[in-house]
């Protein structure tokens, strides 16, 4: 194993931290990656080990995993942002009423937002860290955690990270969308996926794309996943917020 992994907490977030085991003590920026409805906090933490060992460029970055506030299952640690009726959302995607969808907005979206915002502003203190030099994202519910996080940050942030996220909130979102425009995307979703339809994700690509956010959209052949191509974007778009070389 390449990286390095402690528990810290920032704010009201139990947070892993994972950092490369050779790295110094200059910090070229931070990435926070959410995870998806009913996932451990710890479900996306195996990807900063895989980039420490596949790119070593990224090892000044620090990598930031926060485990979403209400838990579903203890057994399991399963976790959530917020509460999802599941039956509900597949009898919309049976009947195509995805617009009822995209007008969603979960009553603990704003509250989680701000946990993130804090998380975000402690490690800029703790590493002297500029907004534009941090990268956020996630999968899923933390896709569009994050997403709306950068719509709404004060400060504009470097990068979001969107894998099979959707668009929800809309008219909040729309009314902020033009406010962080110099936010970097990547965004990946399937044309099969069955837990977020396709739509959604065109929706909302096509609403940051609109306001002249740099945009990366990665189409691919698959469900509710994250495609090795979607990794690699990721990683590019790392780089670049970070201003790193590849090795």
């Amino acid at each position: 194993m390449i990286a390095n992994f402690e528990k810290a907490k920032y704010g009201e977030l139990d947070t892993l931290v994972a950092s490369h085991r050779e790295a110094g003590d200059h910090v070229a920026g931070a990435v926070v990656l959410c995870h998806g409805f009913g996932a451990p906090g710890t479900d996306l933490a195996p990807i900063a080990d895989e980039w420490f060992g596949s790119y070593p460029e990224l090892k000044p970055v620090r990598f930031l995993f926060p485990a979403a506030p209400l838990e579903l299952d203890p057994v399991y640690d399963a976790r959530a942002w917020w509460e999802i009726d599941i039956e509900r959302v597949q009898k919309l995607m049976e009947t195509g009423e995805f617009r009822e969808l995209r007008n969603s907005q979960p009553p603990r979206l704003a509250e989680c937002r701000l946990m993130v915002q804090q998380l975000v502003e402690q490690a800029c203190d703790q590493w002297k860290l500029l907004p534009g030099q941090v990268v956020v994202g996630g999968f899923s519910q933390g896709a569009m955690l994050t997403t709306d996080l950068v719509l709404n940050a004060p400060t504009t942030l470097g990068g979001l990270i969107c894998w099979s996220g959707s668009l929800i909130n809309e008219a909040q979102w729309r009314s902020q969308a033009a406010a962080n425009q110099q936010t970097a995307v990547v965004q990946s979703h399937g044309t099969m996926d069955p837990i977020l339809p396709f739509a959604g994700a065109e929706a909302l690509r096509d609403l940051l794309l609109e306001n002249g956010y740099p945009l990366e959209f990665i189409r691919f052949t698959g469900q509710h996943a994250i495609p090795p191509e979607a990794l690699k974007a990721a990683v590019q778009l790392i780089r670049s917020v970070c201003c790193l070389e590849a090795d």
